[in-house]
Parts: structure tokens; sequence; C-alpha cells
């Protein structure tokens, strides 16, 4: 099992985890170690299975998708959580992002791509649809202060930090950074863990929004 990419799936609707678990089953390099009904079982199979991916539901009984994803990153060694939703519009995405979540997907994402978006994930890689994306992190820009807030923390940075946190905003990989800014991917890496560090945020995804609350992307 070694490589193996271990996947959590989280929905209250049986027939869309069987649809999941049947798909992912025959991708290489993935396994779906367990499932769950709801936040509150999602944290119970973490517990169980130590997945390396999870796939979220938003709208669940007992406990949320967004309550359950700040809770499993808020951990000492989190898995990765994907959301996945059907309400490509519903300021719950923008919130579970907020909450720790490297990105999210619709239900209605074809199957290659689903794989593909796990795989990333579990590379380091956020998972931020370009259009979808856009029009949730828009709403953060009315918000109070956001801006000086987002402005004042990446000056705390390096200004080769502040490039990487603006390559990570435009959604670029590692790889990418590493070739546009002359670097080696190892040095890619330690500035964003510099810069999560320094900010004190749980993900590259969060580099993003912060990124874009600042008016730089």
């Amino acid at each position: 099992m070694a490589g193996v990419i271990r996947v959590l799936l989280v929905d209250d609707d049986a027939l869309v985890r069987a649809g999941l678990s049947m798909m992912l089953d025959g991708a290489a390099g993935i396994t779906v170690v367990a499932e769950a009904g709801d936040g509150q079982e999602a944290i119970a199979a973490t517990d169980a299975h130590a997945p390396d991916v999870v796939l979220m539901d938003l709208r669940m009984p007992r406990v949320d998708g967004i309550t359950a994803t700040r809770r499993l990153r808020a951990r000492a060694r989190p898995p990765e959580v994907i959301v996945l939703t059907t309400f490509d519009t519903d300021e719950n995405v923008l919130h579970a992002l907020r909450a720790g979540a490297a990105g999210f997907l619709l239900k209605d994402t074809s199957p290659p791509q689903i794989v593909e978006a796990i795989t990333r994930v579990a590379a380091g890689d956020p998972i931020l649809s370009p259009g979808i994306t856009r029009r949730l992190m828009d709403r953060t820009v009315a918000q109070a202060g956001a801006y000086e807030r987002a402005r004042a923390a990446l000056a705390a940075l390096t200004p080769r930090e502040q490039e990487v946190a603006l390559a990570i905003g435009r959604g670029r990989t590692n790889a990418d950074i590493a070739a546009d800014l002359a670097m080696g991917i190892t040095t890619v890496k330690a500035h964003v863990s510099s810069i999560l560090t320094k900010l004190d945020l749980g993900n590259r995804t969060q580099i993003a929004l912060l990124a874009h609350d600042a008016g730089l992307t």
C-alpha cells in the first residue's frame, strides 16, 4: 500500500458514496479506506483509518462539512480536505476553504477530474476551479478591513516570499513557481512552509485567499 492515496468519503447520500467508491477504487494509486454519513462519523473514521484525503460534502445532519473540516484541519497530522458540493455559489464553500479545505469540486465533476484533484491535493497542490472560486473570493473584498489585514500580513513576508504567495494566489503549482522564479522546488517548498508559519495559515488555499484579499490576483 506504500504510495497509495487513502481516501475517506463523507456524504449523507449513500448512493453518492457508493458511486464515488466504485469509481475511485478503479483508479490507480487510490483506495477508499472508509465512508461516513456526516461530519461526526467523518471524525471517527479519520481516527480509525488515517486517510490522506477526505472528500467532504457540506450539508449533512449532526455535524456539517464546514465544522468537520475545521476540526480535522486543527489536528497535528491533518488529512487534506476537498469539498464536494452541489452548490457552486453557496457561501458555505468559501467558509470551508477558510476552515482549511484544500479546494472544492462540484458533484458533476467528471471522474478523471476527481481522480486528478485527489492526486494533486495529496501532493500539496490546492484544487480551485477558477471561475467558481473567483466568484466566491470576490465576496471577501467587501468584508470590512479584509484588504488592510491582508496587506499587513503580506508585508511581514520577505520580498521572495511575497512573490511565492502571489504565484500561489494565481494558482501556480510548486513546479510552475520554481520555473517562473528560477529556483529549485525544494526552495519553493521552504518558502511555502515559511509563509504558512509566519502568517499562521493552514494550507496553500488560505495563502491564495490572502493574496486575493490583498488585491494581488
